[in-house]
């Protein structure tokens, strides 16, 4: 396993329990365009100087040139989610036929400005009075579109302006800062197992007030057919993220607020924290 984690001085490269840094002109569109990533990575810090671990506050979102995508109602519980968010426009029971069909609901979530890297700020939106964060395993496409590794993504969401009408999509899921990658890439040629823990805490002005688990094998599709419906009559030239869904969803009486610390694990990866604005 390698993980990869971008910094303030560049790549640092975890293998075999040591840490290298990378040539500052190497970054993730040369990862993700490779056909062979990890062999790219480790031929390029061959003779690289060994460095300590990367300190959390000099982390960055590990993205470059890449598009992030993501996969809705892959759960049950985001589909129970999904259709109780709907009721107030009197129905939801689409978010129910795009569980049962074949082909999975796929939206674009950002580009790489909007996203938020280890430590930084996600953030609500001004007009929507329901937010929450969406913890999910996060697929790394190569431009093959090849699974190569994966990442923790927060997929923020507005679920009041999502629900009002299913067209409004864009607008609960695509803003300024909707969107947390980190805190490292894991490249590997193994999917995680199904066993595999998303767990997730908010915590507000020091205290918890929500925690929750699930497992990857929760999921209803299988990750390839993901990545495969994503790149079906699409070019990604630099690569892509994709989102794969949550099974971790706040009660309906729940909602972000300023200051709210989010904690997502997902082993190896690790720890993304983010805080809300």
């Amino acid at each position: 396993m390698i993980r990869v984690f971008a910094t303030n001085q560049g790549l640092v490269v975890e293998a075999d329990g040591r840490y290298r840094q990378a040539p500052r002109s190497f970054g993730f569109d040369a990862i993700f365009t490779a056909y062979e990533p990890s062999r790219l990575v480790l031929g390029a810090i061959a003779s690289a100087p060994e460095v300590p671990a990367p300190d959390e506050s000099s982390l960055r979102a590990p993205i470059e040139s890449q598009e992030v995508w993501a996969a809705g109602v892959t759960y049950f519980r985001s589909r129970t989610a999904r259709m109780e968010e709907a009721k107030s426009a009197g129905g939801g029971d689409f978010y129910d036929r795009v569980y049962e069909a074949e082909r999975p609901e796929i939206f674009f979530k950002a580009t790489p400005h909007r996203v938020v890297g280890p430590g930084g700020r996600v953030r609500i939106r001004s007009d929507s009075k329901w937010n929450v964060p969406e913890p999910e395993l996060t697929l790394a496409i190569n431009a093959a579109g090849r699974i190569f590794g994966f990442s923790i993504g927060n997929d923020m969401s507005s679920r009041d302006i999502e629900g009002e009408n299913p067209l409004y999509l864009p607008q609960a899921k695509t803003y300024a800062g909707s969107a947390a990658l980190g805190p490292c890439l894991v490249l590997t040629e193994q999917l995680p197992a199904g066993e595999t823990e998303i767990a997730m805490e908010i915590a507000r002005r020091g205290e918890i007030v929500f925690s929750g688990s699930t497992e990857i094998g929760q999921m209803k599709r299988p990750l390839p057919l993901l990545a495969e419906y994503l790149y079906r009559e699409n070019a990604f030239p630099h690569g892509a993220w994709l989102m794969t869904g949550t099974g971790i969803v706040p009660p309906d009486d729940f909602t972000l607020a300023h200051g709210d610390e989010i904690r997502i694990t997902i082993e190896p990866v690790g720890t993304l924290t983010n805080t809300v604005e």
